[in-house]
């Protein structure tokens, strides 16, 4: 990624970076975003859903943020170091080269690095010549709410507040600037500087992070990521996409509960100057479901495992929720209370306020969440591991329930607050639900209700193609005895239900084609033609685009398929990551990375490789 390293202003769009121009590190607990500027302005600690340190993506005149970039006008260049989660930008000046190191450090699972330290480490290098650099940390504390003190002594600074306390280290020395540290320093070829950000707190002591720490650190958490990369079954054409795909998957897992989380922040909009921003740091249980799928396809069992155990801990078929059994989102710690609030005191990403915490869609009824947990458990009990008698029983109260209330209307996939309706995706997915259910009890001989299901499973069948099918427009729709169209359809032939060279479904390729797609680009659907309660109009939506890729390679047609493969990629970020959706113009926008949009380029990648053969 070309850029120049940006003197961020206080006026217009410089004081922002655009959404792709960031990289994403992580420890399994939380992430961070890197601008390409060098700039940290997005961190939760310890934990994703934990109040922000560094939010200045969200305002940045309030949020925070920790600037390490070269102190003379410079080109930038990011990438990873291969096959890890190891961040690089590059500063090119006239006088020399460096490079900032960013990572946080990981080894191993369950436990972190060392108990209870959560530690972001960021190592300056002067790879060529001589370059001068400044280094300005500025934690804002409770996403901007609380006032914090400053204790500075040479090399080594500690910032407290209320409930959280960080100590930052360094090997150059440190000066105060109001409640904030910064440093000007000059690096010649060959010479390194270390800033390690630490939790401090209770039994967690400050610690000096030494060069030789610092590199130890960089070698152990490269082995981390290449050794967990390495279980991967994929050698397809586009491996270097998949693998940067799964390791982003990987970051928005939560290894302490075996959350995922759908993306590690709050609010980015879909639309600038609009009100579409939300929460995503939060368990999803369609997201966490469709991402155990693409982890499995690849080979990865053991995030699997730790979701079903997720699943196991916090689920409770018999809770009689509102929602039904299971809720549609949940904390990474299993909690169900997501009540959401607005930030006022944050401008929101170039002025688009409102910036929110918590998500009120926690409390809506979506009833395809169980054909996504049950297909997963499926996929889990057929290429991972037989699932136990307890989960058997887990599934068989699920799988009742859906049975008995799938005609009713809901808010469906996308979270529309424009009322209740009985969409076509909710009902094909409580179709998958029973039908993977029937595979499993059939398959296994595990005592089940067959005869209901099947009478279930079957009455949602003929309901769907019934009154799913509008015969003057020769399509499948989006909600019952209507005629808006709806990109969720297209899961019908991934789902296996409906064949994918059907007549009735081509016709409705073809319709989808025509209204909804734009240069490989899909709309989920017209707001303007179906009202989702929400003012102003989105983006296309990138998991769309990737289902509509395997719907073509499904019903056999690799030419435009591979195109629309080929074309999506172009709207990726120089690091290989994107956001939920894709403006009119190609840039990023929501919340980033979004998991939806990564596990699809995986299937995607996948089926279209397998059929090209």
């Amino acid at each position: 990624m070309d850029g120049t390293a940006r003197e961020r202003g206080t006026s217009g769009g410089q004081r922002y970076a655009p959404i792709a121009d960031h990289g994403l590190i992580g420890d399994l607990r939380s992430v961070a975003l890197v601008a390409t500027d060098g700039t940290i302005d997005w961190y939760c600690c310890p934990d994703f859903d934990a109040p922000s340190v560094f939010a200045a993506i969200l305002d940045a005149e309030r949020g925070g943020s920790f600037e390490l970039t070269a102190a003379v006008p410079a080109r930038t260049k990011q990438f990873y170091f291969p096959d890890t989660n190891v961040l690089i930008t590059r500063f090119f000046t006239e006088d020399g080269v460096g490079e900032v190191q960013d990572f946080m450090p990981v080894t191993g699972e369950p436990e972190p690095t060392e108990e209870g330290r959560h530690r972001l480490i960021r190592r300056v290098l002067c790879v060529r010549g001589a370059l001068p650099f400044r280094m300005r940390a500025a934690p804002r504390f409770e996403y901007g709410t609380r006032p914090h003190t400053l204790r500075l002594a040479g090399e080594l600074a500690v910032f407290e507040s209320e409930a959280l306390s960080l100590a930052l280290t360094s090997t150059v020395p440190l000066e105060a600037d109001g409640p904030d540290v910064r440093a000007d320093f000059k690096l010649v070829e060959g010479e390194t500087a270390v800033f390690a950000l630490d939790q401090v707190g209770g039994e967690v002591a400050p610690r000096h992070c030494a060069h030789r720490e610092a590199e130890e650190q960089f070698g152990a958490t490269v082995r981390y990521w290449r050794r967990w990369l390495s279980s991967s079954r994929y050698r397809g054409r586009w491996r270097e996409m998949v693998h940067r795909s799964a390791l982003t998957l990987k970051l928005l897992t939560y290894a302490p509960t075996g959350a995922i989380v759908a993306a590690p922040t709050t609010s980015l909009p879909e639309r600038l100057g609009g009100e579409r921003n939300w929460d995503y740091r939060y368990v999803w249980m369609r997201d966490a479901a469709f991402c155990v799928y693409a982890l499995l396809r690849l080979g990865f069992s053991e995030e699997a495992k730790a979701f079903m155990g997720f699943v196991a801990r916090h689920v409770s078929p018999g809770a009689g929720c509102p929602s039904g059994p299971l809720q549609i989102m949940y904390g990474i710690d299993g909690r169900t209370d997501l009540s959401e609030r607005e930030l006022d005191h944050l401008e929101g990403y170039r002025g688009s306020a409102p910036v929110r915490v918590g998500n009120a869609a926690a409390d809506q009824l979506q009833l395809d969440i169980y054909g996504a947990l049950i297909d997963s458990v499926y996929l889990y009990d057929k290429w991972a591991e037989p699932i136990s008698s307890e989960q058997w029983d887990r599934v068989c109260a699920l799988v009742d329930w859906v049975c008995a209330h799938w005609d009713q209307p809901d808010e469906g996939i996308w979270e529309t607050r424009g009322g209740r309706k009985k969409f076509l995706y909710s009902q094909l997915m409580c179709w998958v639900a029973i039908e993977r259910a029937v595979r499993m009890a059939t398959r296994r001989g595990l005592p089940a209700d067959l005869p209901g299901w099947r009478s279930s499973r079957d009455t949602i069948y003929r309901r769907i193609m019934s009154h799913g099918w509008s015969e003057a427009r020769r399509t499948f729709v989006q909600h019952e005895d209507g005629d808006v169209l709806d990109a969720a359809v297209l899961m019908m032939p991934l789902t296996k239900f409906i064949a994918p060279t059907d007549p009735k479904w081509l016709s409705t390729l073809d319709s989808l084609t025509e209204d909804l797609v734009s240069d490989s680009l899909v709309y989920r659907y017209d707001p303007q033609a179906s009202p989702d309660g929400l003012r102003g109009d989105e983006g296309t939506f990138s998991i769309c685009s990737f289902w509509y890729v395997e719907a073509l390679t499904r019903a056999g047609r690799l030419d435009e398929a591979s195109l629309a493969f080929e074309k999506m990629l172009t709207y990726a970020n120089h690091l290989g990551l994107y956001a939920e959706e894709i403006s009119h113009t190609g840039e990023q926008q929501g919340n980033f990375p979004q998991a939806f949009t990564h596990l699809s380029l995986i299937s995607a990648a996948f089926n279209l490789d397998r059929a090209l053969g």
